[in-house]
């Protein structure tokens, strides 16, 4: 599960950064919103819940995750208790506001805001082989 949960994240990364650029060419030309025009935004949507849905998996079975004193004297089980739990689920919940958002209200612009947000929290919260977190690229 693990490299399920490893290797999609280049997925992810990759959808998430297409849709914004496509909320930010679709908020400049002023195109009116469509579920056609936001595929990618509901694309990248959906492989972040996967992820979620994944990463909950791992996070009552990773041997790095631990539910006792002294986990946040360790910074490695302090990151994968605490900090990447807490930041995915802050980053994919701005994406599905950002996704809702923008399906009620056609605005383009709150897309592009949200989902970059939500992609600059993930960004910091995953754990990158030169941050010494005992993860690899996959």
């Amino acid at each position: 599960m693990i490299h399920a949960h490893s290797g999609l994240r280049w997925v992810v990364l990759f959808l998430l950064i297409a849709a914004i650029v496509t909320a930010y060419n679709n908020s400049k030309k002023g195109t009116p919103y469509s579920k056609d025009a936001n595929k990618l935004g509901l694309f990248a949507l959906i492989a972040t819940h996967i992820q979620l849905l994944l990463g909950l998996g791992l996070y009552f079975t990773s041997p790095y995750v631990k539910f006792e004193s002294g986990v946040m004297k360790d910074s490695i089980l302090r990151f994968y208790t605490v900090e990447h739990a807490l930041m995915m689920v802050i980053a994919i919940t701005l994406i599905t506001v950002g996704y809702s958002k923008t399906k009620k209200t056609g605005n383009w612009k709150k897309q592009f805001t949200l989902y970059l947000l939500g992609l600059i929290v993930m960004l910091l919260a995953i754990p990158w082989p030169f941050r010494g977190l005992n993860a690899g690229w996959f």
